[in-house]
């Protein structure tokens, strides 16, 4: 049940579980800098709380995340070029922490995960998609260009298909999320929060040592020269040897 609630974001614990829900429901949980610097903080707070063990992202109502919530565009104009810089800053760092988080975490997506959301849905660890999402980064189609989620797009996707999916707003469905190795799971609409929490809750059952240095080796060494990223693994083999229960 929920623990704290503010307008834009829900915190739940379930256990070592917490559910991060994006709660702005009449706008499709589109991120406003509200939301976004409360989703930075949220993920902060569970990454210093020694009780949390694992995450899970998802969005209240019938939407993961629209994206950028465009309202907001009227005031970030070049007359306010401080404001444009802050407001880029923070999307960065909220998009960031997914993967500098110490902790996993899945995204769970329903509906809607479009621009942003769709950065944060394939910024988490694995992703469970229902079979009523819709992935895609309209941006161009709004003259915007998708800056700071295009990395993770890229990392996450062939370049073809995933310069196809920026310059012409193409939209994947739950399938062809799956097919294309984004999502790890899918399921029925009233059933895809209870996978991600499935998820979760065996990543909670591990030893966090073993899953946060797992997890940043994980990305550490995902774009390192094979020789480098072989001895990087060997130097966190004979660290993690020290540790009793470590295993291979």
């Amino acid at each position: 049940m929920p623990e704290s609630e503010s307008e834009v974001l829900i915190v739940e614990d379930h256990g070592a579980v917490r559910v991060l829900r994006l709660n702005r429901p009449a706008k499709l949980n589109a991120l406003n800098t509200e939301l976004t610097r409360a989703l930075y903080d949220a993920l902060r707070a569970a990454d210093a709380d020694d009780a949390v063990r694992a995450v899970v992202l998802t969005g209240a109502g019938r939407g993961f995340c629209s994206g950028a919530d465009l309202g907001e565009f009227a005031d970030l104009t070049p007359a306010d070029q401080h404001a444009v810089i802050r407001r880029a800053e923070l999307t960065t760092r909220a998009q960031m922490m997914l993967q500098q988080l110490t902790k996993p975490i899945v995204s769970v997506v329903r509906g809607p995960a479009m621009g942003g959301g769709a950065g944060l849905a394939i910024g988490c660890d694995m992703m469970v998609a229902a079979t009523d999402a819709k992935f895609g980064y309209p941006e161009v189609r709004h003259s915007i260009v998708p800056a700071i989620v295009m990395t993770g797009l890229q990392r996450n996707l062939g370049r073809k298909l995933a310069f196809e999916l920026i310059s012409t707003g193409r939209v994947l469905d739950a399938r062809e999320l799956a097919e294309l190795g984004l999502a790890n799971r899918v399921a029925a609409p009233a059933d895809a929060e209870k996978a991600g929490l499935e998820i979760a809750a065996g990543w909670a059952e591990v030893s966090p040592l073993a899953m946060a240095a797992a997890k940043d080796l994980f990305y550490r060494v995902a774009d390192l020269p094979f020789a480098e990223a072989m001895r990087t693994g060997g130097d966190v083999n004979t660290i993690m040897r020290g540790f009793r229960g470590a295993g291979s």
